[in-house]
C-alpha cells in the first residue's frame, strides 16, 4: 500500500493527511510533525510512505476550511478499514449535525446495538481520520467530553467552533 501525505499549519496546530488512491485514510492533529508522520507509521506499520504537499494541496485545504469555520461538512472520499460494526459507526458520527453532540449511548442506540456504548467509545479511539468522520462530536451521557485521542484541548476547541459558526454565517463565504 503507497500513502502519500501532507502536513500543514492549523488552527489546531499540525495537521497531517495521508491519502492512498481510493482516499483519505489518515487524518491526525499533533504538536509536531515528527509525531504525525511516527504514528502513521505505526497505524500503517506495511505501507510506503510519501510526502506530497502538492498533490494533496486541494484535499488539505478543504480540511483547513472546515478548520477555520469556512466549510460545514467533509464530504470526501475515504479508503478506511474497520470492522462491519466501526464503519456503522462511523456512518453514525457523520450523521451528527455541524454544532451538535451525541453520547456514546446515542451513537449506539442509532445503529440498532444499544447495549455497544463501550465499543462505540473504542471505534471513536480508534476513528483513523478525524474530523472527516466528527469522533468530537461524542460526549458521555451527562453531557461531559470524555477522551479524544488528539487531546481534550482539542476537543473543547473544535466544539467551541462549530458551535459559534452553525448559524451559517461565514464572513469570507460569498453566496
Amino acid at each position: 500500500m503507497k500513502i502519500k501525505y501532507a502536513i500543514n499549519d492549523s488552527p489546531f496546530g499540525r495537521l497531517l493527511m495521508g491519502a492512498t488512491r481510493q482516499g483519505i485514510c489518515a487524518v491526525s492533529l499533533g504538536d509536531k510533525d515528527q509525531g504525525l508522520v511516527e504514528f502513521l507509521c505505526l497505524e500503517f506499520p506495511g505501507a510506503e510512505l510519501e510526502a506530497d504537499q502538492t498533490g494533496l494541496k486541494e484535499t488539505v485545504g478543504i480540511i483547513l476550511d472546515y478548520l477555520s469555520g469556512r466549510q460545514l461538512h467533509l464530504d470526501l472520499p475515504l479508503d478506511i478499514r474497520a470492522t462491519t460494526f466501526r464503519l456503522k459507526v462511523y456512518e453514525a458520527l457523520k450523521a451528527i449535525p455541524y454544532g451538535e453532540t451525541r453520547s456514546y449511548e446515542e451513537v449506539a442506540q442509532a445503529i440498532g446495538s444499544p447495549k455497544a456504548v463501550r465499543a462505540v467509545g473504542s471505534a471513536c479511539a480508534n476513528n483513523p481520520v478525524a474530523l472527516v468522520i466528527p469522533c468530537h462530536r461524542v460526549v458521555r451521557k451527562d453531557g461531559s467530553l470524555g477522551g479524544y485521542r488528539w487531546g481534550m484541548g482539542r476537543k473543547v476547541k473544535l466544539l467551541e467552533m462549530e458551535r459559534e459558526n452553525e448559524s451559517g454565517f461565514y464572513p469570507s463565504k460569498v453566496d
